[in-house]
């Protein structure tokens, strides 16, 4: 049987099966992304498939201090999108 790997929400601290955590990935060009496949280069961080998640990432800036970047709303935005248009 293969070991599916677990991370961490930074929205509710849960561990979760990597595959039902969205990623969030920084790249070499410091560009933002929302990665499903899971396999895109750069530093990534993850969040539950909830908007309850996300909110609190954006309330307390976790994903910038975690990426060590600035994001801008229109990224929150495309985020939301990803969450509630599952």
């Amino acid at each position: 049987m293969k070991k599916i790997p677990q991370r961490t929400c930074m929205g509710c601290n849960e561990k979760k099966d990597k595959n039902q955590l969205i990623r969030i990935v920084k790249n070499k060009e410091n560009e933002i992304r929302v990665d499903r496949t899971g396999k895109m280069e750069g530093r990534g961080a993850y969040i539950c498939d909830d908007i309850k998640c996300l909110e609190k990432v954006i309330k307390s800036k976790r994903l910038e201090k975690v990426l060590d970047i600035n994001i801008s709303d229109e990224i929150y935005e495309s985020l939301r999108g990803v969450i509630l248009g599952k």
